[in-house]
């Protein structure tokens, strides 16, 4: 018996002292919940110190009629807590524990901290200084200059609100208000904003400026001009010694002509390198065409540009505009500041371009400036109205922005939709489609050529169909319809009634009609619609040339 009442006395002491572990464990977390709590709300604590005088060449007191003042005159020195005050006179309130000062004011705090003005009342229990007349305050290279200026040495902030400026290394800003903190070295500026830095003027509704890193905090709209660019922005941070920023809320940069804008934008003015993000545009006034996509690079020192993510290249230097998307589009410029300058526009892959008269398709394409030739790559399709041209590469060459002429080179084919059954059909080694104010006039197919066409009477009723084979067609075109093709030498046709065609006659080997991958409008260029696998131009394999010596070895063996 005596076993168990001890086993249970021994039970009953372990677990009371679990308890009073428990319980002190629960008081000194609320200790600490108490203290943090504190310490999230602590204020900047006033000090009740008196203002002592420590030095004046007279005193004089009026006990009758003004019991609290004491007048000092020359050369006073007075302190409170770690601020010294000097001035040529003084008045000390006792009982507020104020004293204002008069003429060749200063104020010292520590060996970083300088103030100067014509006047001073000091509230040494508010710990607030406000001076006025030719102040500055000096904060080691940092000049505060101003008519009115407040210091609450409780928050060791400084502000006015008549007009000032403030002075670094860099830079030289002025506002009708503004604040500054020398401990923590930030200003905050407001209402006709002024930064001025010997390579640009920055102007503002709002700014914060740290005088240390040199970085100016764009809080409203906001200006930063220089002899070369422009830069708009309702938000950012623009770096004044680096002269690198980050812009967000639809900033702008405007440089020659060349207006870059996006969602945010890293921009490097040394370097001339401007990124942006989402709903980017980048807009050449000049030539008039624009870059889009959801990311774009460019250097204006360069000229240089990348676009991607729905990516898009518009020229509008004709009343219609051409759209043109891709993967990546890609503008490089070669001899730049030369007179022989020049630029290519570089799109790949699932190119789609559209305009009202023409369309295109291909994997690749590159635009040269120099000899105005765009050459498409890979399964080009080119349509223009009614008409289809493809073959293994499509070269356009351009006149001011319109079509001049263009060169289907290999496996060239030319196809024009009479009616849902019946094509035009022309087919050859290479093809030549020439242009006259934007509209398709004449059409050479060379070598090797075979053509399936269909006259029609006045009424535009189909008389039969013509199939021919020849070494060179002429096709003439009038508002973008076959009108008249004719074999230039050698030739043999035959001429079928339209219920007597020849099913194996009617369409060419190599027709194909592409109607369904055509760009529908601006909008259907972002949907890549691929060839049928059987509808795929495979390029021709062409054997090298064997030279006179290769053949001649060869019969030696």
């Amino acid at each position: 018996m005596n076993f168990y009442m001890r086993e249970k006395n021994i039970r009953t002491y372990f677990l009371n002292r679990h308890r009073l572990f428990l319980i002190i464990a629960l008081c000194l977390f609320g200790i600490c919940l108490l203290s943090a709590q504190g310490k999230k709300k602590k204020e900047p604590v006033k000090k009740k110190t008196r203002i002592d005088l420590l030095y004046a060449d007279k005193a004089q007191a009026d006990k009758v009629m003004h019991p609290d003042m004491q007048v000092l005159i020359g050369s006073v020195k007075l302190r409170h807590d770690s601020m010294y005050m000097y001035c040529d006179s003084a008045l000390i309130y006792e009982k507020t524990n104020s004293v204002e000062a008069f003429d060749h004011v200063r104020m010292e705090q520590g060996d970083t901290l300088f103030i100067y003005g014509d006047y001073l009342y000091y509230d040494g229990i508010a710990q607030l200084a406000m001076l006025r007349g030719n102040v500055r305050l000096i904060n080691r290279k940092t000049v505060l200059t101003t008519d009115s200026l407040n210091y609450d040495r409780l928050y060791n902030l400084g502000y006015y609100f008549e007009g000032g400026t403030l002075t670094d290394e860099e830079n030289v800003l002025t506002s009708e208000w503004g604040e500054y903190s020398p401990a923590t070295k930030l200003a905050v500026f407001n209402h006709d904003v002024k930064l001025v830095n010997p390579k640009f003027t920055l102007t503002s509704d709002t700014l914060k400026y740290s005088t240390s890193s040199k970085d100016a905090t764009i809080l409203g709209p906001s200006n930063i001009v220089s002899d070369k660019n422009h830069i708009y922005s309702d938000r950012g941070v623009y770096n004044t010694t680096s002269e690198q920023a980050e812009l967000l809320d639809r900033s702008v940069i405007t440089n020659e002509g060349k207006k870059l804008t996006g969602d945010s934008i890293f921009y490097d003015r040394k370097t001339g390198y401007g990124e942006a993000f989402d709903h980017v545009q980048l807009n050449d006034t000049v030539n008039k065409n624009i870059l889009t996509g959801d990311y774009c690079f460019y250097n204006e020192l360069t000229q240089n540009a990348i676009a991607t993510k729905r990516a898009v290249a518009i020229d509008y230097s004709q009343g219609d505009s051409l759209f043109m998307h891709a993967d990546t589009l890609r503008l490089i410029t070669f001899n730049l500041n030369t007179d022989s300058v020049f630029r290519e526009m570089r799109a790949y892959h699932k190119v789609r371009a559209y305009r009202t008269d023409v369309q295109a398709v291909c994997d690749s394409l590159i635009y040269n400036s120099k000899d105005s030739c765009l050459t498409m790559y890979t399964d080009p399709v080119l349509w223009h109205g009614k008409q289809q041209l493809l073959g293994e590469e499509i070269k356009v060459y351009m006149n001011d922005s319109t079509i001049d002429w263009a060169h289907i080179i290999n496996q060239a084919l030319a196809v024009e939709q009479k009616d849902s059954i019946h094509y035009n059909q022309a087919f050859g080694k290479e093809m030549k489609a020439f242009f006259i104010g934007g509209d398709m006039r004449q059409v050479d197919v060379i070598g090797n050529v075979l053509i399936v066409f269909y006259p029609e009477e006045k009424d535009s009723s189909l008389i039969g169909m013509n199939y021919a084979e020849g070494s060179l067609l002429r096709i003439h075109l009038k508002d973008r319809r076959m009108e008249q093709a004719a074999l230039i030498g050698k030739s043999n046709g035959t001429m079928y009634p339209m219920d007597q065609i020849p099913p194996d006659k009617a369409k060419l080997p190599s027709f194909v009609w592409l109607d369904y991958i055509r760009p529908r409008d601006k909008n259907d260029i972002f949907e890549w619609r691929a060839k049928k696998a059987d509808e795929i131009l495979h390029k021709n394999e062409r054997k090298p040339l064997t030279s006179p010596r290769d053949m001649h070895i060869k019969r030696k063996k």
